[in-house]
């Protein structure tokens, strides 16, 4: 028999459902294919078993809250972030080990676009005559898993624009110098991205200018894959971004007829991605539907401007993020290149907006529209 609990209904599922989504957040960048997925277990007011999916997408979270409880789901509440799974992969359908369980009920954040399992794991749960109560939280457990909704439903990842500024809209100065614009607690807050995205993107003139690692320097972060997009090779071999001792690769992203030449000037230490040309570049959707291919579901990229700007036309970003510090430089780089509007109705607008400050900064976030 379920405990009773002595919260009232609507207040008891979002406070456990955010017990859910605490368990998935950690986990993201950390899971691909898999979205990141927190699942607790409740007999009353009292967790009894809990989990999040694995790194490397297993097992997943529901499986791993059921061992948890053990005996103690039967009867119990199970509040699962992302719905569960309906489809016989390379483990058995979540739906069923919740049956199988024995568990009188499931609280879902948000419905699963995966078209194996998009209403399924719900209608399995219903036909076994669990009750089911579906969207509580759901703006935050959309939000959580952006990345994987936007593999499943456009075909590439989730992509940042993460950018830092002056004032004046300036990423360098003239004679490229841009260490540090960003006050330190910024640099943390992008390293936090860094660990919670599937690869890093930057484009050659970033690493000649700034050298950098391009990895997560937090305590227990990860690295993510470090992508480089060089059309014409002339990032130096010995770039600390090419030394890096981690287990996330290093990518170069460059046209067809540069691949035998890459190969010898950059040897084994970096992967290789062929994508044809396009505008002064290469085709950058092309590229995120080719890291989308390989289950990775958030890209954060950092610039610099001409990438962002082929990033901006190609209708690639979803989200920009400028840290804006109170420096004005008068001149120097801008921080978007290449975008070319004829009137202001021409301007790419967001929405969404935010502003919080970090540090001595500014962080103004938004959402570009689709």
């Amino acid at each position: 028999m379920t405990a009773r609990s002595k919260l009232p209904a609507v207040a008891r599922d979002e406070h456990f459902m955010r017990a859910a989504l605490a368990m998935a957040a950690p986990m993201l960048g950390r899971t691909a294919p898999n979205p990141a997925v927190g699942c607790v277990i409740v007999q009353g007011d009292r967790i009894v078993g809990h989990g999040a999916t694995a790194p490397g997408g297993r097992p997943h979270a529901e499986t791993q809250a059921i061992a948890d409880a053990g005996p103690r789901a039967r009867g119990a509440t199970a509040f699962i972030s992302l719905e569960p799974c309906a489809h016989q992969g390379q483990t058995p359908p979540c739906a069923r080990a919740l049956i199988e369980a024995g568990v009188a009920r499931v609280v879902v954040g948000c419905r699963d676009p995966y078209p194996l399992v998009r209403g399924r794991g719900l209608a399995i749960l219903r036909r076994a005559g669990i009750s089911v109560t579906l969207g509580v939280l759901e703006d935050a457990c959309l939000r959580l898993n952006q990345g994987f909704i936007t593999r499943v439903t456009r075909g590439r990842p989730f992509t940042i624009l993460k950018l830092a500024t002056t004032l004046d809209g300036r990423i360098a100065t003239a004679s490229g110098d841009s260490r540090w614009i960003s006050s330190a607690a910024a640099r943390v807050i992008v390293h936090r991205w860094r660990g919670e995205c599937d690869a890093v993107m930057v484009g050659a003139g970033t690493v000649i200018a700034d050298n950098p690692r391009l990895t997560c320097r937090l305590p227990e972060g990860r690295d993510p894959a470090r992508v480089i997009v060089d059309t014409q090779l002339r990032c130096d071999p010995v770039s600390r971004v090419f030394r890096q001792r981690s287990p996330a690769p290093t990518i170069i992203a460059t046209t067809p007829q540069n691949l035998s030449r890459a190969a010898a000037r950059y040897g084994k230490r970096v992967e290789l991605i062929a994508v044809p040309p396009a505008r002064d570049g290469i085709d950058v959707a092309l590229l995120m539907r080719e890291l989308a291919g390989r289950g990775w579901s958030r890209v954060l990229l950092e610039g610099g401007a001409r990438l962002a700007g082929a990033a901006l036309r190609a209708k690639v970003v979803d989200r920009v993020a400028f840290f804006v510090a109170p420096k004005l430089l008068g001149g120097g780089r801008s921080a978007v290149d290449g975008l070319t509007p004829r009137t202001m109705r021409d301007a790419l607008h967001l929405i969404n907006l935010s502003a919080s400050q970090v540090g001595s900064d500014w962080l103004l976030e938004g959402d570009l529209i689709a």
